[in-house]
């Protein structure tokens, strides 16, 4: 009796895990990315200020520092749609959608570090997919609260419109 509940446990904790370990990978990533983007603003600090640290400098520095701010203030909104898409909603989809989003991240900062509107389309791409995980994220609390109030479960039909939508992210 007592086997067949820790059996019972050990497959319900791997099929939690095996819900949201997309999500952590995609969430390693963007730390690794995050690195690779203050190393960046680091690197270009030494080569303008020698050995300490400072907001000004020469142009180069101030767009690669600024480059770094701004994808700094979308992380923490990036994170959250990211995880709310995922568990309510449909976590494949959300982790293609969170790649997607890293991909333009990095094209978002390459291209600030050329001309300004160089990092334009990144930025509006990387828009575009945070309004798709913020509505799947929507679609899926909401679904919980109909299942709860109304006893209907739209699950099946918001993880088929999602998984359908989610290539069109590609289109630029």
């Amino acid at each position: 009796m007592e086997k067949d509940r820790d059996t019972d446990d050990s497959e319900m904790e791997q099929e939690f895990l095996g819900n949201i370990v997309l999500l952590a990978i995609v969430t390693l990533i963007s730390v690794i990315q995050n690195v690779f983007f203050a190393s960046k603003v680091e690197n270009e600090s030494k080569n303008v200020h020698s050995k300490s640290f400072q907001r000004t400098g020469s142009p180069s520095f101030e767009k690669v520092y600024t480059a770094n701010q701004n994808c700094i203030d979308a992380y923490p909104t990036f994170l959250a749609v990211l995880w709310c898409a995922g568990i309510f909603c449909s976590q494949g989809p959300a982790a293609f959608a969170g790649i997607m989003y890293l991909f333009v991240r990095q094209k978002y900062f390459v291209g600030y570090l050329g001309e300004k509107t160089q990092s334009t389309p990144g930025y509006i791409f990387g828009k575009r997919i945070i309004f798709f995980l913020f509505f799947m994220s929507l679609a899926g609390i909401l679904n919980y609260y109909i299942a709860v109030f109304f006893d209907s479960d739209w699950q099946i039909y918001i993880r088929t419109f999602s998984s359908t939508l989610s290539p069109l992210l590609l289109i630029p």
